[in-house]
């Protein structure tokens, strides 16, 4: 029986998946990490010094969860995919173009949150049915904080 639990006691095979899973995460990340630095750098007009600053708060939360997801697929005891190559093999959300419009940006920003957040809910589940309390509790906090970011970008969006 023990032959089949990975290092932190977890089944292989449900491990297994839950790292595709989550690299399909990483992925969806990255893209959406590396789209909202180019939202920050070229935003123009006169919402220029809110926007910029509420994107590189974004970028920033990205990255501390683009890292998150990585260490996570690491201690499941599988690697992390890193280059750009497979991201856009894989991700959903697809690299944005030169975007200096601030109500565009917005969209495309919520529309990659529908897309995580998706992905997430899927991992709950996943990771739930596995005993994965680690990969569960972390999709559980980006879920509930991503949630209220949806609700502030629709607000701004809808002004």
């Amino acid at each position: 029986m023990m032959t089949n639990l990975n290092a932190i006691g977890l089944d292989v095979q449900k491990s297994q998946y839950l790292a595709e899973k989550l690299n399909e995460l990483l992925a969806n990340y990255s893209v959406f990490y590396q789209n909202t630095r180019g939202f920050h750098w070229n935003i123009r007009g006169e919402k220029f010094f809110e926007l910029h600053l509420k994107f590189e708060e974004l970028y920033n939360d990205l990255l501390l969860k683009i890292d998150e997801v990585a260490e996570r697929i690491l201690t499941l005891g599988h690697s992390p995919k890193h280059n750009y190559t497979d991201y856009r093999k894989i991700s959903q959300i697809a690299e944005s173009v030169y975007i200096s419009d601030g109500a565009q940006a917005v969209k495309d920003i919520l529309q990659s949150f529908k897309v995580i957040i998706s992905l997430q809910r899927e991992l709950l589940e996943l990771s739930a049915d596995a005993g994965d309390e680690g990969t569960n509790a972390l999709m559980s906090d980006y879920i509930r904080a991503q949630e209220k970011l949806v609700w502030m970008y629709s607000a701004y969006s809808n002004h």
